[in-house]
C-alpha cells in the first residue's frame, strides 16, 4: 500500500495476487465489480457496466442496514485491455444526480508484478478540488476507500 496525496490527486498502489488480465476484468465484469467496489462496511448491491469508450460504469452502494447510500456514476474514457482504464467519475447520493463541477478522474494502470501471477495496480484519483470543497476531508479518505476496496478485490480473486 502506497498512498500519496497532492493538492488535487491521490495515488494508491497495490500488488494483487492475480495476473493483470484478471485484475483488469474485475473492473469491467459487473458481478466481480459488485464484490469489491465498496469500502468496508458497505455493499455494492448493483453494478451496471457498458464496456466501451463512452459507456457507463455505475455502482450502487448500501450501508449495513441495507439503506441506499448512493455510489458512483462514471463514464469510461479509455480501455486498453489488461493495461489501463480511465473514467470520468462522480460520487453520487441516492438520487444518482451528477454535477459537472464535481467530476473527478480515475485512472487505473495494471502491470505485471515482480512475482509471477501478480499485478501491480496503481489508481490515480484526481481533479478532487471541487469535491473537496463540497465535502472537506474527502481527498484524505479516498486512499482508505481504495485500499478497503482492494482488500475485497484480493478476496474476490482468491476465491
Amino acid at each position: 500500500m502506497t498512498p500519496a496525496e497532492t493538492k488535487n490527486a491521490v495515488r494508491v498502489t497495490r500488488t494483487i495476487a492475480a495476473p493483470p488480465e484478471r485484475v483488469y476484468r474485475a473492473w469491467l465484469d459487473p458481478e466481480l465489480a459488485r464484490q469489491w467496489m465498496s469500502p468496508t462496511g458497505y455493499d455494492a448491491v448493483r453494478a451496471e457496466i457498458d464496456e466501451r469508450v463512452g459507456g457507463r460504469h455505475n455502482v450502487w452502494l448500501s450501508d449495513p442496514d441495507g439503506v441506499d447510500v448512493g455510489g458512483v456514476e462514471a463514464e469510461i474514457l479509455e480501455l486498453i485491455p489488461n493495461e489501463r482504464l480511465s473514467f470520468r467519475w462522480w460520487f453520487v447520493e441516492p438520487d444518482r444526480q451528477t454535477a459537472p463541477e464535481f467530476e473527478t478522474r480515475v485512472t487505473a494502470v495494471f502491470e505485471p508484478g515482480s512475482e509471477p501471477g501478480t499485478t501491480d495496480v496503481s489508481v490515480v484519483h484526481e481533479r478532487l478540488d471541487a469535491a473537496e470543497r463540497q465535502q472537506p476531508g474527502l481527498a484524505a479518505e479516498i486512499p482508505l476507500g481504495w485500499n478497503m476496496g482492494f482488500d475485497k478485490l484480493e478476496a474476490a480473486l482468491a476465491g
